[in-house]
């Protein structure tokens, strides 16, 4: 069925059918709100290893990304070393999640954006998207490879290189993903949970609009 020969009825027709989608749209968002809670009751794993990140203002360690707060959230954006400018589809995502970090910031949580490529073509390529968020490299730790988003060209080749849990990637050196952190009184942190692939599709605001048009 294409958009031209779509349906068309009267109004007391067309408001019966969309009060029967309104059903599965509650349904959908009841469903949502479980799955949120299962999710925060995920169990954590301890962070072990001292990653260090290179940013504007300087070398921080994973726990100084937390600032005054208790919970972090990290993009993982594709952009390899070798690369002149950063993934299209994550510039897009970093369009929708470019002014959010003050408002997640008055609820506790801190955001970052992390990839692979050296601080100066990040920095080169934010000034020319014009963004504001913190935006570190992690070059110098293995960060991205633990967290499942970056891998070696001896996992490639092996079939090794694991994504999105089970996924075995093939062909890219780096993916797209995010990562939740929490850090207790003591400072120690915690990583809570991953998410890749589509599974980041709720983080793209502009995707839910266009999931509204005809």
């Amino acid at each position: 069925m294409s958009i031209t020969d779509h349906p068309v009825v009267s109004r007391g027709e067309w408001r019966a059918a969309r009060i029967a989608l309104l059903a599965k749209e509650k349904e959908f968002t009841r469903l949502r709100d479980e799955l949120g809670r299962q999710r925060r009751e995920l169990p954590w794993e301890k962070v072990e290893k001292a990653y260090v990140f290179d940013g504007s203002e300087g070398k921080r360690t994973l726990a100084q990304l937390f600032g005054p707060r208790s919970q972090l959230v990290v993009y993982h954006f594709m952009f390899a070393p070798e690369w002149d400018a950063g993934c299209k589809s994550c510039s897009f995502w970093a369009d929708n999640f470019d002014r959010i970090p003050v408002h997640l910031a008055h609820r506790d949580v801190s955001f970052v954006a992390v990839s692979r490529a050296p601080l100066a073509k990040i920095e080169a390529f934010r000034k020319r998207m014009g963004w504001s968020f913190t935006w570190l490299s992690s070059s110098e730790s293995d960060f991205n490879y633990d967290y499942g988003v970056s891998f070696t060209a001896d996992a490639l080749r092996s079939g090794d290189a694991i994504y999105n849990y089970t996924q075995p990637e093939k062909t890219m050196t780096d993916r797209e993903g995010v990562s939740v952190f929490f850090k207790d009184g003591g400072g120690t942190v915690f990583h809570t949970y991953s998410s890749y692939a589509r599974g980041i599709d709720l983080l793209n605001s502009a995707y839910s609009y266009i999931d509204l048009v005809p």
